[in-house]
């Protein structure tokens, strides 16, 4: 199972506080209060029928799982303080950490860890699915046997060699052994942060620290996660300083965003992100069969110009899929603002210009761009690239349509060019075989990924050779033979990474955020006088 069908699940953590939600605080007793901008869907730690980013946020406050994702978007142990391999790739032992309790203060053993993956891997939860292939009658486990020979040891068998199965260990949060009944309404994980109260109909998440964790208490005593929609109201509530801190704040605009910049009471910090806009070309269609045509577009599109000027610097240009820290990453051909170089490429694809510079365009059928009506930035920057490819002679027309019937006509390929974006799951490179295999073009019965219908049979073979390599040596070069394949042909245009925005009080201190977005980094967050 690939990285972008990873499934993270979160659960909520709280502690009731008595104070009132439109007061200033005073850290000496009330809480300190974090901006989310959409509603919790669950506090349940794993069994959720689905999955959703911000329940993934407050999961990671409140709980830990075997391994994580380091800085290089690689995985570690983090309750495992050491994972071992077998010779025959099947047996993966992981080795607990020492003094990691549960917020009840039972001490957290393999039998624990044993009891959250069997519970997993027999059940139909969302973040169940990765663990099996195929589907129907045909849908078998990746797992074969969980076995705890000592408290600290944990022993995971697998069918046969499966590089995805620490990848989808990532959002397993591990929980006491027979718990799970009452998990949803008091989650108990060995996270930084304990479970006070929630309140799902107002969206008011209650923490308190957890004063024993094993990687160090956190600083701040008391978190209150308040989700606030509006973007007014969160602007308003930043300024009124009843917010202390609001990571991420996506519905914010770039104009929102340096205004607030310039209120002498709040703090705006750019970190890189890993989340990628991009454009998708069906490459089964003329005239982006054609891929001198693709080539032409990357050269037409001021990719620098649009972040500059639409988004005010707080995005960074993409050159890859791949977020630029990954361990796989590797730049291909780079496409630089080049109307005379689009050109060219037109003349040679046959595609001439019939007037030179003059009005008219070199074919009359217009490209068909299409881009989800909810998204107002989508369809602004859908404008500016509608203006650079009238500049070169190509003729586009914008449509819009509600996000589920957008996905039926990219299932069935019924587009030429799509704005989307890419959250999460490229950050792992089993991606590439997720968008750019042919075994991953969809069909009326399979909606798969690769809705750019491109199908390249070197590029599949070395898809399926580095999806299965666990050597990360050898992996990084066939990653980078991979990167440099998909640069050339452009299936999709890759336009810039979204930038993780933290708008905070000046007096929180020590905000660090990587490039993945995740909340760790509210446990060592600061507050000064």
């Amino acid at each position: 199972m690939s990285a972008g069908k990873l499934i993270s699940l979160l659960v909520g953590v709280v502690i009731m506080v008595s104070v009132p939600l439109g007061c200033r605080r005073d850290h000496s007793g009330g809480p300190f209060v974090i901006a989310l901008g959409d509603n919790i869907r669950t506090i349940d730690p794993i069994g959720s029928p689905s999955v959703d980013a911000a329940s993934e946020r407050v999961r990671t406050l409140m709980f830990n799982s075997l391994v994580r994702k380091d800085e290089k978007f690689d995985y570690v142990g983090e309750l495992a303080s050491d994972v071992k391999r077998s010779a025959d790739d099947l047996t993966f032992t992981f080795t607990l950490r020492d003094g990691v309790k549960f917020h009840d203060g039972r001490p957290l053993t393999s039998a624990d860890a044993k009891y959250t993956l069997d519970l997993v891997f027999s059940s139909n939860f969302a973040k169940s699915a990765s663990f099996y292939e195929g589907v129907g009658a045909a849908r078998t486990s990746y797992i074969k046997s969980v076995e705890s020979p000592d408290p600290k040891t944990l022993v995971i068998t697998t069918v046969k060699p499966w590089t995805g199965l620490l990848s989808n260990l990532v959002p397993i949060s591990i929980i006491p052994k027979d718990s799970y009944a009452t998990q949803k309404d008091h989650p108990i994980g060995s996270g930084p942060f304990k479970f006070a109260s929630y309140d799902s109909s107002q969206q008011v998440l209650d923490l308190q620290a957890n004063q024993e964790y094993w990687d160090g208490a956190p600083h701040i005593p008391v978190i209150r996660v308040r989700v606030i929609a509006d973007t007014n109201a969160l602007q308003a509530e930043l300024r009124s300083g009843r917010v202390d801190i609001a990571p991420l704040p996506t519905s914010l605009s770039p104009d929102a965003v340096k205004l607030l910049g310039q209120d002498p009471k709040l703090q705006v910090l750019q970190f890189n992100g890993s989340n990628v806009y991009l454009l998708t070309f069906n490459c089964s269609q003329p005239p982006l069969n054609d891929v001198r045509v693709r080539q032409a577009i990357a050269y037409a599109t001021d990719r620098e110009g649009m972040i500059r000027d639409l988004l005010l610097g707080q995005d960074k240009i993409a050159h890859s899929i791949l977020p630029g820290e990954s361990w796989a990453y590797h730049e291909g051909q780079k496409y630089s603002f080049d109307p005379a170089m689009a050109k060219k490429l037109l003349d040679e694809a046959g595609l001439k210009d019939p007037d030179g510079d003059g009005p008219q365009l070199r074919f009359t059928k217009p490209l068909v761009f299409k881009v989800s009506g909810s998204n107002v930035s989508g369809k602004n920057y859908a404008g500016v690239i509608q203006n650079y490819l009238k500049n070169v002679g190509v003729p586009m027309s914008i449509e819009t349509a509600e996000l589920n019937t957008l996905f039926d006509e990219l299932r069935r390929g019924n587009f030429q060019i799509f704005y989307g974006q890419w959250v999460g799951g490229n950050q792992d490179p089993i991606f590439f075989k997720d968008l750019f295999h042919t075994a991953e073009i969809p069909t009326e019965t399979r909606p798969s990924r690769n809705r750019s219908r491109y199908s390249n049979k070197e590029l599949d073979a070395l898809i399926d050779e580095a999806i299965n390599t666990f050597d990360r040596e050898k992996g990084k070069q066939l990653y980078a033979r991979i990167q440099e394949i998909v640069a050339r042909d452009v299936p999709v245009l890759p336009l810039w990474y979204q930038a993780n925005i933290v708008i905070a009080q000046k007096k929180v201190g020590n905000i660090k955020v990587d490039a993945s977005g995740d909340w760790g980094f509210v446990k060592n967050l600061t507050v000064g006088p």
